[in-house]
Parts: C-alpha cells; sequence; structure tokens
C-alpha cells in the first residue's frame, strides 16, 4: 500500500527533510478552566499532549532550545541550512489574545530557517478574528490548522469530554478551508466503547470532506498516567489493541482516505514515562518498523 507521507510531502513542498520544533504559546484550554468544561478531554495529560513542548519562555529561547533538541538528534555535518515547522501543539493555540498572538506567530515565522507554522487548537475556538490572523499570516508563509477531533461519534466525544458536537467541527472546518488554510485532523483509534465500525466510520466522514481534508495524524489510544481514561483503565482495564490488531486497522483507514491527504503520523507519540498501555507503543522504532512493513505488504 501507497500512501503520502509527511516526510514525502516537506521533501516535495520545501525540496528537503524538515523538522518539528514543539512550541509553547502560553495559551491555556476552555475545556480546562472551565469555560467549557473542566479536567481537558479524557485522554489528555496535564501536558496538553504537549509534553516534549519547550516552556513557555520568550520565543528566541524556546526556539533555541527546541533546535538543540532536534539537532542533538543529528550529526553536526548535516545542521546547515536545516528547515523546520513552528509547531504550537499543548492546550488550544488560538484561546487567548488574538494581538498578542499575531505577534508571537509572526515572530515565529519571521526566522529565515521556519517554513511553515503550524497550531494546535480547537474548532470552538476558531472565531472571525482568529481566521484574520492566520489568514494574514498564511500570506507570509504555510499555516497549517490542526484540530483534535479524534472521533467523529458524538456518544463517544461526550464520554471523552471532548466538549463540542462534531457539527461544530463541520462548521469550523468549513470555515478555516474558505481562508485557504491547511488543515490536519487528529484521529485516536482505540477509544473506549468504540467498535470496529465507529472507527472506520470516523475515517470515512473525513474522507468525505470538501475540500478533501489536507492532512490526519492516525494514532493508537495511548492510556497515561494522570488523566481520566488512565483511571477508568486501572479501575477496570478494558480492551486495548494489539500492535498486529492495530496494524490491521490502520491499514483499513489508509484505504478509505484520499490518496492526496497527507498522513502525518500512523501511531502515538506519548511520554514513556507516563504510558500505561499498550506497552508495546513505547517502542517507537519498533512499532513504526512493524507498521510500515505490514503496509508495504498490502
Amino acid at each position: 500500500m501507497t500512501y503520502l507521507s509527511l516526510s514525502e510531502y516537506l521533501i516535495q513542498t520545501f525540496g528537503s527533510k524538515v523538522y518539528k520544533l514543539s512550541l509553547s504559546s502560553g495559551c491555556s484550554c476552555p475545556n480546562r478552566d472551565g469555560t467549557i468544561a473542566y479536567g481537558g478531554c479524557a485522554f489528555c495529560s496535564a501536558g496538553g499532549s504537549g509534553e516534549f513542548s519547550a516552556s513557555f519562555a520568550p520565543l528566541r529561547e524556546q526556539m533555541e532550545q527546541a533546535r538543540a533538541r532536534v539537532d542533538s538528534k543529528f550529526p553536526a555535518r548535516t545542521r546547515s541550512n536545516r528547515k523546520y515547522i513552528a509547531y504550537f501543539q499543548s492546550y488550544t493555540n488560538t484561546y487567548g489574545d488574538v494581538k498578542r498572538l499575531s505577534k508571537l506567530y509572526g515572530e515565529a515565522l519571521s526566522y529565515e530557517d521556519i517554513v511553515a507554522l503550524s497550531v494546535g487548537t480547537r474548532p470552538d475556538c476558531l472565531g472571525e478574528p482568529v481566521l484574520d490572523m492566520l489568514e494574514a499570516l498564511n500570506k507570509v508563509k504555510p499555516v497549517w490548522v490542526e484540530l483534535g477531533v479524534q472521533t467523529a461519534n458524538d456518544a463517544t466525544a461526550r464520554s471523552i469530554n471532548r466538549g463540542y458536537e462534531t457539527a461544530v467541527f463541520a462548521d469550523a472546518y468549513e470555515r478555516v478551508k474558505r481562508r485557504h488554510l491547511s488543515v490536519i485532523v487528529h484521529v485516536i483509534l482505540g477509544l473506549p466503547g468504540e467498535t470496529k465500525d465507529d472507527m472506520l466510520g470516523t475515517v470515512s466522514y473525513l474522507s468525505s470532506l470538501s475540500p478533501v481534508i489536507d492532512g490526519i495524524k492516525l494514532q493508537n489510544l495511548q492510556i497515561l498516567k494522570g488523566t481520566a481514561i488512565g483511571e477508568q483503565y486501572l479501575r477496570e482495564p478494558f480492551p486495548v489493541f494489539s500492535l498486529e490488531e492495530y496494524a490491521v486497522l490502520l491499514g483499513e483507514c489508509l484505504k478509505i482516505l484520499p490518496k492526496n491527504t497527507v498522513i502525518h503520523r500512523i501511531t502515538g507519540d506519548g511520554p514513556k514515562s507516563l504510558l500505561i498501555a499498550p506497552l508495546w507503543s513505547a517502542d517507537k522504532k519498533k512499532t513504526l518498523n512493524y507498521l510500515r512493513s505490514y503496509l508495504s505488504s498490502l
């Protein structure tokens, strides 16, 4: 099976490998501070799904820390002319003062080695002033809007305390695409109570959107310490995928998705120190090798 991976897309678009710098905007989340709910989504850790992000500090300092973290993984001789994406991941990065965020994101895009901006947020935090800001930034360099939908099943969404109905996502998606911004949707496979049909239904729903979704992150549910789902699992364990089961489902999902949708992720990437289950996902390299080998056999 062939699919358009993120690494391939980045090389096609920017002419070389591109690396993400995980940064912090200093935003909170309306699903944590009581505006919508408290405690956040049931799967979300205290770090707001951004455990690998730099600590909130002046942006230059954050970027230096994030570059050093990325660059330490590669030989020094390969570091010249390296390109990066400024990725604001944790919490809800359009939930705050628009003028402050515009200045912050504009500063990020001003760095020569930054080729794009990726902003993680919620569909219920995309008012018109925010979209005006993102549209203006998109004229400087590409802007990606990352939306953690996780499921199109509203019953599941309520059970995980997502805080909005799928219709809210549909409306936001239409308004974001009207501004010619790229949208990357996050999906979690294996949420408690969901059947295989529910999960494939989510992917089918996303595949039917018009315009076609630009990118998708598919990942297995990672049950983490300090989350509502983690506490639920420790009280009364529920079934989780084996690696083999997950690979089969992943293959079925990829068959549904449009061929020009970029596959940004095929497995979870949570911190090992917080992982309760499934333990196989702690070894990311081994997991990716298995999944890629399985998918190439289809």
